[in-house]
Formats: C-alpha cells, structure tokens, sequence
C-alpha cells in the first residue's frame, strides 16, 4: 500500500533529521522490507504496484510507502527527497 498527501508545516519540520535521497531520471524494480515516509523536495515520479495501482508525486508532497510494498519506480524528472524508515 502507498499513499500521498500536502504535509503540514510541522511534518515538514520534522524532516530536517532525515536523510536525504536523489536519483536520476530511470525506471526500476523495488520492495519496501520496511515502511517508508518521504517528503518530495524536487522533481517528478509515479511508482506502480504489482495489483496496478499507481501513484504520482511532485515536490511538496508527503508519500508513505508500507512494509512488504513490491513497487516499480519511474522517474520523470530528478527526484530529491528526504525520507524515514519506521513509524
């Protein structure tokens, strides 16, 4: 399961700990062994699970990626993001 949203000024407080990802644009297979909460700095991706269902996502959105999701990526445009594994 995934799902997006516009985060609040103090969800976007809190990512100032988090690491920091990039990528260019690309398309590849991925699993979650973990759940995974990102905040989209830059950039434009769609992700696609294995039941067909997709989701878009642009630089202010707030994306959460569950535990056990089999995904594949496509980046449109360079990603940047900051992300958290766990709760």
């Amino acid at each position: 399961m995934m799902h997006k949203k516009i985060p609040s000024g103090k969800e976007i407080e809190s990512t100032k700990s988090w690491g920091t990802w990039e990528k260019e644009p690309s398309e590849f297979p991925w699993f979650y062994d973990q759940k995974e909460t990102c905040y989209i700095l830059e950039g434009n991706a769609s992700v696609k699970d294995n039941t067909g269902n997709v989701i878009s996502f642009k630089k202010g959105d707030w994306v959460v990626f569950e535990e056990g999701l089999e995904c594949v990526w496509k980046i449109v445009e360079k990603i940047r993001k900051k992300y958290h594994f766990g709760d």
